[in-house]
């Protein structure tokens, strides 16, 4: 209905252009839908965003709570006061996402915010079950690294686009943590002895520990099920993927004929991507229940 802004722009002539953006497309599509449809709508985008920000909330009081006060600062309180604790944080951060929500012009540059913060930390996130060196400090200087990149690079950096800037931002970072794994304080050996025969983690990152923990390959294997997994992984992305797809190109094709064949095509794409989804599901599920 609207593929482009210039299709919006011509929908709504007397709009404001500055209101005009990728963002507005989809309250401009609500227009087209009945009365009922639109309060649905309205009902699961509130749900979505409530969802969405109650989820951030209690993962920035868990962090300031739970990781920081209770590790740092308050050790042996009740359980009473670090649950106060977390609601008065849970109420600071809430005042402090809306304060900096006034700065901000748009939805995607929210979205390029919460990118830049965490720019870089995502490849550390999987090592960490591959490979033992990477410890809690890693994550640290990671998530350090980031946040001060977010602010530093822009400024580097000014004609850079943000594509260019998030590059050099995971970059710096990523150097950053594996400098620390090398060199920063390493995780108690019996610790990760401990975690290699509880989880046991795959990868060549884990073998001297694995041998010091007496678990063997096939175990590894029978445990992790990797190929399997991945298989899972990637046939989960397309049945996304392409059902959104595909919903998109079945409304086009109302206005658009030649959308039809791409539709059913991504459809039949679905259909074969959530066969192999639902395949691997129960396989894995038949494995666990075996062990």
């Amino acid at each position: 209905m609207y593929p482009d802004l210039a299709s919006i722009k011509a929908a709504f002539p007397s709009a404001d252009p500055t209101l005009i953006g990728h963002d507005s497309a989809f309250p401009a599509m609500l227009k087209f839908l009945p009365v009922g449809f639109v309060g649905l709508m309205i009902g699961g985008l509130i749900a979505a965003n409530s969802s969405t920000i109650l989820t951030h909330l209690n993962w920035g009081s868990s962090y300031l709570v739970h990781d920081f006060y209770r590790r740092f600062v308050k050790r042996d309180a009740p359980d009473a006061h670090y649950v106060n604790a977390g609601r008065l944080s849970t109420v600071l951060l809430y005042v402090v996402a809306a304060l900096l929500s006034l700065t901000m012009s748009s939805a995607q540059q929210a979205f390029q915010v919460l990118l830049s913060i965490g720019a870089g930390t995502g490849l550390l996130y999987i090592a960490r079950w591959f490979w033992w060196r990477v410890s809690a400090w890693c994550e640290i200087v990671a998530m350090v690294m980031s946040l001060v990149t977010s602010l530093a690079v822009p400024k580097l950096f000014p004609d850079a686009g943000f594509a260019m800037t998030t590059i050099v931002q995971v970059g710096i970072t990523t150097v950053a943590w594996l400098v620390t794994a090398f060199v920063g304080p390493q995780t108690d050996r019996g610790t990760l002895v401990a975690f290699v025969r509880k989880v046991k983690p795959a990868g060549p990152g884990w073998t001297a520990v694995r041998a010091e923990a007496g678990v063997s390959d096939a175990e590894v294997a029978r445990e992790n099920a990797i190929g399997t997994s991945l298989l899972g992984w990637v046939s989960g992305c397309v049945v996304i993927w392409s059902s959104l797809f595909a919903i998109g190109n079945f409304l086009y094709a109302a206005g658009d004929p030649s959308r039809t064949g791409t539709a059913w095509l991504l459809t039949g794409v679905l259909a074969v991507s959530g066969a192999v989804l639902l395949g691997v599901t129960k396989k894995l599920w038949a494995e666990s229940g075996s062990r």
